[in-house]
């Protein structure tokens, strides 16, 4: 892939928080995820690329855009696949909650996995404790590994999972280890790229989520040196014949190279409300601010960008020509 599609993939976030960052806190999350999807789309035909979406809206006959198969870019360009969350977090973004992104993975053509829309079990670790953890190890050994790892003591360790009945069990055992606790109401993405920012304040994440959203978050720590590992949890007859059907063994850890293999991958996303990592976007008269990570794994460059958008000049969110 060329060093410049990073920025302007970015490009591609930016509409997306802007367009959908209007709906915060109005309780509209389909109205915030359909604005973000229209103008991540929009914008994405202006990108100098061949692109299929893997993991996007939902199957064709689900999603009016970004479904799985579509075609994206100019037609000029890499040959790559993509994985798109235009509002990762739309009851974040509802409610006026913290850590809503706009978030989108590029790889060359064949390298993404095209994770099936089921709940994988999931931990994730930021570098230095990359090689340390497993997924289907006890919860205290995972974390007297990463307290090794990052030379604290257990009490110190920050555990992060999602907020539901589901992962009672883990909570308990987390608070039974002594470990402090970030729990989220959404977001798991955000949360395991925040393990590999020792400023957010978070050292490992644990619990089940959407698996379309594993392998987002494995592009960001792929090119930050993180690791996250995962486990399918196919919930009925359907999503088990699912796997079957897509080749997928249930058994399987999913390890990195399994969720996105190959040198080269870009992450992009961009803050929609404020976050640990990143500020959401704020408007001002005719302008709009918007926070934004880019990375590639190839050459292992991490920016943060600012941007400062005129809504007058660029009503529609791009300029085509």
């Amino acid at each position: 892939m060329e060093r410049s599609l990073s920025m302007e993939l970015v490009r591609v976030t930016e509409a997306a928080a802007l367009a959908s960052a209007r709906w915060m806190g109005r309780g509209k999350k389909d109205e915030a995820d359909d604005a973000a999807t229209s103008a991540m789309r929009d914008v994405f035909d202006t990108i100098p690329m061949k692109g299929t979406v893997v993991i996007g809206e939902g199957e064709m006959d689900e999603a009016p855009m970004l479904y799985i198969g579509e075609k994206l870019g100019n037609g000029f360009g890499p040959r790559v696949d993509i994985a798109v969350d235009p509002l990762e977090g739309t009851n974040i973004l509802a409610s006026g909650g913290w850590n809503a992104l706009s978030v989108l993975a590029v790889a060359d053509h064949g390298h993404l996995l095209h994770a099936p829309d089921m709940y994988m079990e999931k931990i994730a670790v930021g570098p230095e404790a990359v090689g340390q953890v497993n997924v289907e190890a006890p919860i205290i050994d995972n974390l007297k590994a990463v307290a090794k790892a990052k030379n604290k003591d257990i009490e110190d360790v920050v555990a992060t999972v999602l907020n539901r009945p589901r992962h009672a069990e883990i909570i308990s055992q987390l608070r039974e280890a002594g470990v402090r606790i970030k729990l989220i109401n959404d977001g798991d993405v955000a949360a395991a790229i925040n393990t590999a920012f020792d400023h957010t304040g978070v050292d490992i994440l644990f619990g089940s989520g959407g698996a379309p959203e594993g392998v987002l978050a494995a592009v960001a720590l792929k090119c930050l040196g993180g690791e996250i590992q995962g486990k399918l949890l196919p919930q009925s007859d359907e999503e088990f014949n699912r796997c079957l059907q897509m080749g997928l063994d249930i058994d399987k850890i999913l390890m990195m190279d399994d969720l996105v293999s190959g040198d080269d991958a870009i992450f992009a996303a961009t803050g929609v409300t404020d976050g640990e990592l990143l500020r959401g976007v704020q408007f001002k008269g005719s302008h709009g601010s918007t926070h934004s990570l880019v990375m590639r794994a190839k050459s292992g460059t991490v920016r943060f960008v600012e941007g400062q958008h005129s809504l007058k000049k660029k009503p529609n969110l791009v300029i085509k020509a």
